[in-house]
C-alpha cells in the first residue's frame, strides 16, 4: 500500500489514522502469537503432565475477538478484504468513485448499527456480570472490544466517505484516504519482487 504523498490535512488525516490502525493491528498479532503459545502449553500440560490448563478454552473464546476486530479496520485501509470487483475494474474516473461511494456508504450504514448491538451486548454482559462457563472469566472485555473494532472501523469509512467525495469532485486527483484494491498485474508484479528478492538473498548466502 503506498500512503499519499500529499501533505495536505487530509493527507496527514488518513496518515496518523493509519499509524493507529496499524497499531492496533500489532496488538491482534500480539493477541494471535499469545494464543499459539498458549496452545502449545496446553498440549505440553496434557501430554507430559496430564494436567491441561484451566480455562484454555475460555481463554481462547475471549483472545479471539481481539485478533479478529482490531485488524478491522487496518485490513479496510489495505484493501483486503474480499468483495466482487467484476464490475468495479470495468469503471473509470468518477463512475469507479461513485460506486465505491455507494458501496462505502451501505458500509457506514452496517457499520453503526453493529455499533449499536455490539454495545448493547456489552452493556447487557457488564451489568448482570456473564462470565465464562469453564473458568468464570467476565466476558464483556471481548465484548467491548468487538465494539471498539466498529468504532475504529467505522472512522476509517467516514475518512473514506470524504475521499470519495473529494474524487467525485475532481476524479483525476491523487486517491487520498481511500482503498485501492490491487490489480491482477500489480499483485504479479509484487510476487515478481519477493521471488527476486528471495533469489538475490540466496545467492548472497551461496557466495559465503
Amino acid at each position: 500500500m503506498v500512503l499519499p504523498v500529499s501533505d495536505t490535512p487530509f493527507a496527514r488525516l488518513d496518515r496518523g489514522y493509519f499509524m493507529i490502525e496499524k497499531s492496533m493491528n500489532y496488538i491482534a498479532a500480539a493477541f494471535l502469537f499469545s494464543l499459539m503459545l498458549l496452545a502449545c502449553a496446553e498440549v505440553f500440560m496434557r501430554k507430559v503432565f496430564n494436567s491441561p490448563i484451566h480455562g484454555q478454552a475460555d481463554l481462547v473464546e475471549i483472545m479471539i475477538p481481539t485478533m479478529g476486530f482490531f485488524g478491522l479496520a487496518y485490513c479496510q485501509r489495505l484493501a483486503g478484504h474480499v468483495r466482487m470487483e467484476l464490475l468495479i475494474h470495468k469503471l473509470k474516473g468518477r463512475a469507479l468513485w461513485l460506486a465505491e461511494f455507494t458501496s462505502n456508504f451501505a458500509t457506514i450504514i452496517i457499520v453503526v448499527i453493529m455499533i449499536y448491538g455490539t454495545w448493547t451486548n456489552f452493556l447487557n454482559a457488564y451489568e448482570i456480570g456473564d462470565t465464562s462457563m469453564d473458568a468464570q472469566i467476565p466476558v464483556w472485555p471481548p465484548k467491548l472490544i468487538i465494539t471498539l473494532g466498529f468504532c475504529l472501523l467505522l472512522g476509517r469509512c467516514l475518512i473514506a466517505f470524504c475521499g470519495y467525495i473529494r474524487l467525485i469532485r475532481h476524479p483525476d486527483a491523487e486517491p487520498i484516504g481511500v482503498p485501492i484494491s490491487p490489480t491482477v498485474s500489480d499483485i504479479a508484479k509484487s510476487e515478481a519482487e519477493v521471488a527476486r528478492d528471495a533469489i538475490r538473498d540466496e545467492d548472497a548466502e551461496t557466495r559465503r
